[in-house]
């Protein structure tokens, strides 16, 4: 292997990096807490209680504790958000400061905002729901249902900003939507359609999700598992992760931190079934994004799975990591382990959690683990957080429906 990716011998302006990351999570808020719960090995579940649980035989989640939107949110009050939007605002204000932007120097640049989601106002929807069926939709509380609509999401982002010219899209491609985000923003960089690109994905806990998911018998009784041979299925969580994407040479031009390099990305929709994995199809995003990045297989240093803890899922994901990888995968790990499945804030909070594995130089561990199951055959990191220098980390998302999205990050290294 050479010490320079093919990636890094693009010129400067052809190159996307990380500059601010903004997260939300169970087991962290901000860049700090955040790296340290995922160092270690943090579990963020608790019982929950964002909703009425009564008649489940269990409900564990993965809420974020000790969120206070008013802390973050500047322009908006707290009333006129539902609690995704106040997280996905929340996660780009945090993102924008940690890259050392304002809102001035936003305002001159060319901006897209990409977020992704999978419920959307999740909640509000919940009290919309059981109030028709109380009373009837004329009963229905009119702040409450001004603010479900999706399309707020990234709209928030705008108007808390002050961005009157930025591009704003909410990208609903359930659990693989933070990494379609990210792949929208390091597109609209790399053509030249925008300066800067804030892309992430957020949700919140809601009833809806949970029934759903309990009704297919996919809820863990205690813990999420993945990979482990006696998994049981997901934890339902919540959160928001935003990235701050621009050219490495204006990243270089102002001074800025730089996280981590976005190599490239993947995607492909199959349709093959409403809830089953295909394994051709996730096989057929990896190869597309590191074929994007300029990535060989035998350069990856870790795979952060989608690794949701269900039986089907993990050995699929298992099964394409083994194809792509000749039979011999990198360290695969699930960080759904600690933050549960934070649905279109997963592979969102996936790519911020590679790039502090990047720059901290350590390898984030799949917790709750006893036993690898032998149809996974992959090294999930057991329970604890080991050193190592990563070069190449690939980021996998993958939805219902066979939407699945992969981002491939690369630690910054200056052209050859």
């Amino acid at each position: 292997m050479g010490d320079v990716l093919a990636a890094h011998s693009r010129p400067a302006s052809d190159r996307v990096v990380i500059t601010g990351l903004g997260v939300f999570s169970s087991i962290g808020i901000g860049v700090e807490e955040f790296a340290a719960g995922l160092r270690e090995g943090r579990n963020g579940v608790s019982p929950i209680s964002v909703f009425d649980t009564v008649g489940f035989a269990h409900a564990n989640g993965c809420e974020v504790p000790g969120f206070e939107p008013k802390e973050w949110l500047e322009r908006w009050s707290v009333d006129e958000l539902g609690r995704t939007s106040q997280f996905a605002v929340a996660a780009a204000r945090m993102a924008v400061r940690d890259a050392g932007l304002t809102d001035d120097g936003l305002r001159e640049r060319r901006v897209q905002i990409s977020i992704g989601t999978t419920d959307g106002e999740s909640q509000d929807l919940d009290h919309l729901a059981q109030a028709w069926v109380e009373s009837g939709p004329q009963d229905w509380d009119p702040e409450v249902t001004r603010r479900v609509g999706a399309g707020r999401l990234s709209a928030a982002v705008a108007w808390e900003l002050g961005l009157s010219d930025a591009e704003a899209l909410t990208l609903a491609t359930a659990c693989s939507a933070g990494n379609y985000a990210i792949g929208m923003g390091f597109d609209a960089i790399r053509v030249g359609d925008a300066d800067i690109a804030l892309c992430g994905g957020a949700d919140a806990m809601c009833r809806k999700s949970f029934t759903a998911f309990y009704r297919l018998g996919t809820i863990a009784p205690d813990f999420c598992r993945p990979f482990d041979r006696d998994r049981q299925g997901i934890l339902t969580g919540e959160g928001a992760g935003v990235l701050v994407l621009e050219r490495l040479d204006s990243a270089l031009a102002r001074g800025a931190q730089i996280y981590a390099e976005v190599l490239g990305y993947g995607l492909s929709c199959d349709a093959y079934h409403p809830v089953q994995p295909e394994q051709s199809s996730i096989a057929r995003c990896m190869r597309s994004a590191l074929s994007d990045a300029g990535v060989r297989p035998e350069e990856v240093d870790l795979v952060s799975a989608h690794g949701t803890g269900t039986k089907t899922n993990d050995v699929t994901e298992s099964r394409a990591i083994r194809e792509v990888f000749s039979g011999m995968p990198p360290r695969t790990v699930s960080l759904k382990s600690m933050l549960g499945h934070t649905m279109g804030a997963a592979s969102a909070l996936g790519a911020i959690a590679c790039s502090l594995a990047i720059t901290h130089r350590f390898i984030p561990p799949t917790i709750n683990h006893r036993e690898t199951d032998p149809e996974c055959e992959i090294d999930c990191v057991p329970n604890e957080s080991v050193p190592a220098e990563l070069r190449v980390v690939q980021n996998n998302g993958l939805a219902f429906a066979g939407n699945n999205a992969v981002v491939v990050l690369g630690k910054h290294q200056h052209s050859a």
